[in-house]
């Protein structure tokens, strides 16, 4: 791999720490609202901590599809906090069950839950989601189901540009999740430090129109 992949994970990798620091201070209380959206919050870091594995092992395929769900579940951490019902919450926070999976299946789908945040959640946050859904959506769900982009790719290689491209990807969702996990600790001066994270890291995020 080129040493500027590398440069770029080794980066990356350090942008993950200072943003894992932020997950020590705790969720502010353990209401269940609260509690499953730092969880999603959680589950959306892992994916990006697996992208970097996966392409530090060239398994690229797979590194980009998981992308598709580190940004599924930074929306379900945003919807479940801003948007989600009492009901979706109870859902969401049952035992798991056969019968509560089912119940839990009938919750919004990606779409609806971007809709419902929708003067709920800060608009510029919204925003990001949306432009990412529009531009990465559909290459995304092509690798997830084995389209044409991941016949192509996993056939003919994957530029440097593309593997680029899709590490500042995830390390952009990431800060998007570091400002979630700021808001559920309940400490208002985190966010002031989410802002520091995204300035000295701004060489290995992508470049933001908002």
């Amino acid at each position: 791999m080129e040493g500027t992949i590398n440069n770029l994970i080794q980066r990356s990798v350090e942008l993950e720490e200072a943003v894992s620091a932020l997950f020590e201070l705790g969720a502010h209380d353990d209401s269940n609202r609260i509690k499953s959206s730092w969880t999603m919050c959680s589950v959306s870091f892992e994916h990006a901590q697996s992208i970097k594995i996966l392409i530090g092992t060239s398994n690229y395929t797979s590194a980009i599809s998981i992308a598709r769900l580190q940004y599924e579940t930074l929306v379900r951490s945003m919807w479940i906090f801003y948007a989600a019902s009492d009901l979706a919450i109870t859902k969401l926070s049952n035992p798991l069950t056969l019968e509560n999976e089912k119940s839990a299946n009938k919750l919004p789908m990606l779409s609806e839950m971007i809709k419902q945040l929708t003067g709920k959640a800060p608009d510029i946050a919204v925003d990001m989601l949306n432009e990412f859904k529009h531009y990465s959506w559909k290459s995304l769900s092509s690798y997830v189901h084995g389209g044409i982009h991941a016949v192509s790719r996993h056939s003919n290689g994957y530029p440097l540009e593309l593997l680029d491209q899709i590490i500042r990807m995830s390390n952009g969702l990431l800060t998007m999740t570091a400002m979630m996990v700021s808001i559920l600790t309940g400490h208002n001066m985190i966010v002031g430090a989410v802002s520091k994270i995204q300035s000295e890291f701004k060489d290995c995020l992508p470049d933001l129109k908002h």
